[in-house]
Parts: structure tokens; sequence; C-alpha cells
């Protein structure tokens, strides 16, 4: 039996794809948040999930591991979308990059053509892109987490990461100065599978399309 297999990550990302899939008759059997399996099964024989780290997802998708996936934009810029379809601009999960720094700190003066700054993020190609369009020599600082501890602490002078609701800053005397970019979820797509396994694939594509026509654009 030809079977699909799509890519996702925990947490926000798979809550907010549930209601994509439902729309497509496809119910996970388990709960990744509870169950310690790593392949979920759904309801539909054919059609199984793959639960990886978010970073991993275009990966898994651009070596045929998995057939679809669905991924952060800022996930896929630092990956670079190699071999990778993105039909689907699925807008969830939405947040926004941004530039952050302690409160009180002078960004306006420390980004001034040919000045140099100290950033903390692990959004490297994305932060040496938005810094060098302005001029400013960046020195970068790659972190996995905690990244506003590292302005706190004299790492960096400032951090580039993505905020939702912005508590987090407040909660650590940091502001938002600066927004690189907004960020939503995309679906992508494996160009092999899409020629070869086009008869589960399309059908899939076209269900989420049809779903986000349907709802209001917030």
């Amino acid at each position: 039996m030809e079977r699909i297999t799509l890519a996702l990550s925990k947490g926000r990302i798979f809550t907010e794809t549930l209601p994509l899939l439902a729309a497509a008759g496809i119910v996970p059997q388990d709960d990744p948040e509870t169950s310690r399996r790593l392949i979920l099964e759904t309801n539909r024989p054919e059609v199984r999930l793959l639960i990886v780290r978010a970073t991993d997802v275009p990966t898994y998708v651009q070596y045929g591991a998995a057939d679809l996936g669905i991924a952060g934009r800022d996930v896929l810029l630092e990956h670079g979308g190699q071999g990778l379809y993105q039909p689907l601009d699925l807008r969830i999960a939405r947040c926004r990059l941004c530039v952050a720094v302690p409160e009180g700190f002078d960004y306006g003066a420390a980004v001034q053509l040919g000045s140099r700054i100290r950033v903390a993020t692990k959004y490297l190609k994305t932060a040496k892109a938005h810094f060098a369009a302005k001029g400013v020599h960046v020195d970068l600082i790659k972190l996995y987490g905690s990244m506003e501890l590292a302005p706190l602490v004299g790492l960096a002078d400032a951090i580039v990461d993505l905020v939702s609701s912005g508590n987090t800053l407040r909660a650590n005397h940091l502001v938002e100065v600066e927004e690189i970019m907004s960020i939503s979820s995309r679906l992508i797509v494996n160009q092999a599978a899409l020629k070869l396994k086009r008869t589960l694939v399309q059908p899939l594509i076209d269900t989420f399309a049809e779903t986000l026509h349907d709802q209001p654009d917030a």
C-alpha cells in the first residue's frame, strides 16, 4: 500500500495543524505531547505523521524521509529551502522575528552605518542578512535557547528571536526595537513525492488550500 508521511513538530504547530488535518479526514491516533511514539499512525492507513524537532522538518522532507511537512518561515529561511516545494502559507503559528535590546540601550546609535554590534540568535542567516542590509557589522553569537539572558549578562548587545506576546521580553527587561519579518508556518512538499505520489499528495494540498480559503484571514 502506498502511503504518505507528514513531518510535524510538537507544540503550537501540531495543535494548529489539527483542524487542517481534520478537514482532510485525518485524525492522529496518539497525542505527541503524551505519547513517546515518534511515528504516529492516523485513522487513514495511507497517512502517518512523523514527530521531529521543528528545525529538522525541512531536512526530513528534502531527503524524502517525509513526503510533506509543516515548518515556520523562520526555519525555512535558515534551511534555505533546497529541494522543497512550498505551495501554501498555512497562516498558523503566527509570530514575528524581531530585534530586542535591554531597556535603556540606545539601539539607534548602536546600528549607525559602519558600526559593530554583538547579536545573540539561532537565526544566523536571517540576522546576518538583516544587519548587512543596514550596513552594520555584526558579531553573531549562536545560542539555542534562553536568548533573553544574553544581553542581561553582557554576552550580546541585542538578540534576534521570535516574539509572540512579548511577555518574556518584558519579564526580562528587554524591549522590541525592530521587526525583521512576520512569521507563519508553511506546507512544504518533497518534489519527487509530488510526482510519484501525486494521487495522495495533491488532494491533501487541495484540501488544505480550500480550508484556508474558507477561513477569515485574521
